[in-house]
């Protein structure tokens, strides 16, 4: 009688309610532990050696979570916010991650209290539609027609990072590049895709002020054939996703021969495809073909003969950009080549940099595209200055697609956090002391950046409170100076973030808070060993 029923597995490891909760606290502090001391202007680098072996030297903060190897899903969760956060803007990966573990953190006291949790979930979705109002009331509309402006914005997402030595040529480097690709529709739609058009290409040697923005398309390839010509001025380019050589059969083929005549026919008939191909190319009379496929030796020749330069093998991102600063059509086969698929650009040349051979398209008159060259001393720098540009070519969108800044140092957390806390007296019941749980620890911004760069803490925000306090709407730009650890004021210091990463922040991190206050069972469906 009254034997214990055995619903799981008696292997599978289970957390009740308890147990659950705290060692979610305790997970996501963890993680935000790791990255606390990579946000602002002195931020420190870590250094992971990953999987592969190969050591990774950075302070960007998914960069960093991306590396680490966790077990709690809790971590797991905190790890996919800052993916989601650089997938969406790009920026302020590290402090999604810090906000949303101190929000977490400030419900700790309220559930050890026994408040239920969906009255904390409840205040601080108040609290985070009252925050968006509120940045978007202290948001600044910026013209961007006035490029020291937009470079000024630039210059503040990467004055935290490794390249903030070389500052205003990234900021530069970063508004071109999205300026080249930034599309705008007739019906007023905007499309920047930095992903597909604006490649960076990283060759070691040389030095960071090397660094240029090729408006067209710069390839790691040389041309087939010796005789071949290297520079071409207003070339007319046909772009292949064909072979030009014999089509081998699919899987093993057979052939009786007979006697000799028969194989000499074989190739015979080898020859006259490929001619043929070459032919319908050839009459188009172009300068230059690209094709993502081989070319054969006999297809060379009747390119020479012709003066025909031709580039094989290119991948299908790379002809995706040649065609679209160049005009021309990808063609699939060549008896559908048309006048109509030809494009063209200024020139076309080969160049030769360090032991490689690198091909350019520049000089186009209306280039969509582009590609970022990137010189440095070593492969670990020019990796780290590529994931820093790709923060600053997201922020430059971002401030493109939507040309509005918050006044950044910590400045816009601390005003949020003052409106938040007066806001928080009006309200009445159980909501009101999570409400005003989660207008403190928005403050942990401003904190954070001071105790990076060695300043005062305790006195530092005592008193970057109280010029918040004393008049809200005059002040509310008053900030850490993450250089210094002095409050001034971030108009005058020109220290911006973007409006979409502050609102995306703050939407993360209270979102992803709200979901882990509602977990308490933890289950692991896989058995221990």
């Amino acid at each position: 009688m009254n034997q214990p029923v055995f619903v799981l597995n008696t292997n599978a490891k289970r957390e009740n309610q308890k147990e659950a909760q705290q060692g979610i606290f305790l997970a996501v502090k963890s993680v935000a532990s790791i990255i606390k001391t990579c946000l602002g202007p002195k931020a420190m680098l870590k250094m992971i050696l990953d999987p592969m072996g190969t050591t990774v030297v950075t302070n960007d903060g998914n960069a960093i979570l991306r590396e680490i190897d966790v077990t709690h899903p809790a971590a797991k969760s905190m790890i996919e916010l800052s993916r989601a956060q650089d997938e969406n803007v790009g920026d302020g990966t590290t402090s999604v991650v810090i906000l949303a573990a101190e929000v977490l953190a400030s419900s700790e006291l309220f559930i050890e209290k026994k408040i239920h949790p969906h009255y904390i979930i409840k205040a601080f979705r108040m609290a985070l539609d009252d925050s968006l109002s509120i940045v978007d009331q202290y948001s600044v509309a910026i013209d961007l027609k006035n490029r020291p402006e937009v470079l000024k914005v630039v210059q503040s997402c990467i004055g935290t990072k490794f390249i903030g030595k070389w500052g205003s040529l990234m900021c530069n480097l970063a508004l071109d590049a999205v300026m080249t690709v930034h599309i705008q529709e007739e019906d007023g739609r905007s499309e920047i895709d930095i992903k597909r058009y604006a490649k960076v290409e990283k060759i070691p040697g040389g030095d960071i002020s090397d660094c240029r923005v090729i408006k067209g398309v710069m390839l790691n390839k040389d041309v087939t054939h010796p005789k071949m010509k290297r520079k071409i001025k207003d070339p007319r380019i046909v772009l292949l996703d064909c072979s030009l050589e014999y089509k081998k059969g699919e899987s093993d083929t057979m052939v009786d021969i007979t006697n000799e005549d028969d194989f000499s026919a074989l190739l015979k008939i080898e020859e006259e495809y490929v001619q043929r191909i070459c032919e319908d190319i050839i009459k188009l009379k172009p300068d230059l073909v690209f094709t993502e496929k081989g070319v054969s030796d006999l297809a060379q020749h009747f390119f020479v003969k012709k003066g025909i330069t031709c580039l094989r093998r290119l991948k299908k991102s790379e002809n995706n950009r040649i065609a679209r600063i160049s005009g021309a059509t990808i063609v699939s086969r060549t008896d559908e080549l048309q006048e109509s698929d030809i494009g063209t650009c200024g020139l076309f040349e080969i160049r030769k940099i360090g032991d490689e051979y690198f091909t350019f398209l520049e000089e186009c008159k209306e280039p969509k595209a582009c590609t970022i060259l990137l010189r440095g001393a070593s492969k670990d720098i020019l990796n780290e200055v590529e994931r820093n540009l790709t923060d600053a070519l997201n922020v430059a969108r971002n401030i493109v697609l939507d040309p509005r800044l918050v006044p950044g140092g910590g400045a816009i957390e601390m005003a949020l956090s003052q409106a938040l806390s007066e806001k928080s007296k009006s309200i009445e019941g159980l909501h009101q002391l999570p409400y005003k749980a989660l207008a403190q620890s928005l403050e942990c911004i401003p904190k954070i950046l001071a105790q990076n760069c060695g300043a005062n803490t305790v006195k530092l925000l005592t008193e970057l409170r109280a010029k918040h306090a004393t008049n809200p709407t005059e002040n509310y730009t008053y900030g850490v100076d993450g250089d210094n650890g002095t409050i001034v004021d971030m108009k005058q210091l020109g220290v911006w973030d973007t409006h979409s990463v502050k609102v995306q922040t703050l939407k993360t991190a209270i979102e992803s808070a709200c979901t882990m206050l509602r977990v308490d069972h933890i289950a692991s469906a896989a058995s221990k060993q």
